[in-house]
């Protein structure tokens, strides 16, 4: 057997990524003796104070109604592994598919959208706040885990996925890795299709999430196409099957019939555009990694639906709502003085503030935020704003 960290990269398709072909490390290290380069990326990620933070940070409930639901931490697990198996399928890169997928919440706020929400409302004179930027700002610059250098000094293929859509203004200050967006390029493969996989996965987990809670129902469900053909054929073929079975095995069969559109699909727009190498694909003027117009009419009414049925539904907006005011109450009262931060946030403000003025403290305010968990956030707002709490 090879001991070459190559030799996994051999049967790969000629546009997939490379070690040998990759734009490298902000900083120069030495090449890793066992691993790929991308594997090296995947296990700092995945050491990361931030990924462990996710485990503690919702989809769409907040993390105490309930530790059924997803967190965004199982949400990435689960898009790494339909992203490895598409990659594996159209002979991409699976190391970087996965470092993709593994690290594209990093920069989730607490409360999910809500909290997003909330916090670019109070960025909004200084910046604004994106978790997708956020993510990329963890790893660049927030995570301190080495000796030479801050943030995890990723791979540029593994940052490029990562930053999935950037508006042009915030493109021309991120250096190589915004040049696709003012250039108007793909990023590679890889990082197309771990987007397209973590459109899979929060789709069909928010429907299981969804009826596991009680939000929507089977007979509401009955509208979207692409749940009821699956739910219909599970009935005939398994009519004893109890309820909850059933629903696992139509979101399992809703997320296979997804997977083989998008790999059928995206075979036969490699072959037709036929593109030599990676800098092929991201001169490519549309994406490679796509579902079917069919497929993705389906996907577009079942976002719809989600968003009506479930995203809106009362109880998830009461639970958004008060999200959104623990976020508000926590900027404000930083904003106000920096010294009720933790000492390290104080300083990071402090350095932030000389360099940028009051947008950077404001941005040392939306770090320490953001890198919060849902019930760390709770218990912070108790800390500081409760006067019961006086410790």
């Amino acid at each position: 057997m090879s001991t070459d960290p190559r030799h996994h990269e051999f049967n790969l398709a000629p546009y997939a990524a490379t070690a040998a072909r990759s734009r490298g490390r902000a900083h120069v290290e030495p090449a890793p003796a066992y691993r790929s380069e991308y594997q090296r990326d995947r296990d700092r990620i995945i050491h990361s104070g931030a990924f462990r933070r996710l485990e503690y940070k919702t989809q769409v409930f907040v993390n105490h109604e309930g530790d059924m639901f997803r967190t965004r931490l199982t949400h990435s697990v689960e898009v790494a592994q339909i992203a490895r198996t598409i990659a594996r399928t159209l002979q991409l890169n699976e190391d970087l598919t996965e470092a993709i997928a593994l690290a594209h919440d990093l920069g989730h706020t607490p409360f999910g959208h809500a909290g997003q929400d909330a916090l670019n409302a109070c960025m909004k004179d200084y910046g604004g706040f994106e978790h997708n930027l956020q993510s990329l700002r963890v790893v660049d610059k927030l995570e301190e885990r080495y000796a030479d250098f801050a943030g995890l000094n990723l791979s540029f293929e593994t940052r490029e996925g990562i930053l999935k859509h950037c508006a042009l203004s915030k493109a021309v200050e991120l250096g190589d890795v915004g040049e696709r967006f003012v250039n108007k390029r793909q990023p590679g493969l890889e990082a197309q299709l771990a987007n397209v996989a973590d459109e899979i996965a929060y789709n069909n987990h928010d429907v299981d999430d969804g009826l596991r809670s009680g939000l929507v129902t089977l007979e509401q469900l009955h509208e979207v196409a692409l749940f009821r053909a699956q739910y219909d054929e599970v009935k005939r073929a398994y009519p004893q099957l109890s309820q909850r079975r059933a629903i696992h095995e139509v979101v399992r069969r809703m997320i296979n019939v997804q997977v083989t559109d998008l790999v059928e699909t995206s075979r036969q727009r490699l072959r037709a555009a036929a593109p030599d190498d990676i800098e092929a694909v991201r001169a490519h003027g549309t994406p490679l990694i796509g579902f079917s117009d069919h497929m993705r009419e389906q996907n577009l009414d079942l976002k719809r639906f989600l968003r009506k049925q479930l995203y809106q539904h009362y109880r998830v907006r009461r639970m958004s709502a008060k999200a959104q005011r623990v976020i508000h109450a926590l900027f404000e009262v930083f904003m106000a003085d920096p010294q009720l931060l933790p000492p390290e946030y104080a300083q990071h403000s402090a350095r932030l503030r000389e360099a940028h003025g009051e947008a950077g403290h404001a941005r040392a305010c939306a770090d320490y935020i953001a890198g919060m968990t849902d019930r760390y956030a709770i218990a912070e707002h108790e800390r500081v704003l409760n006067p019961a709490q006086l410790t």
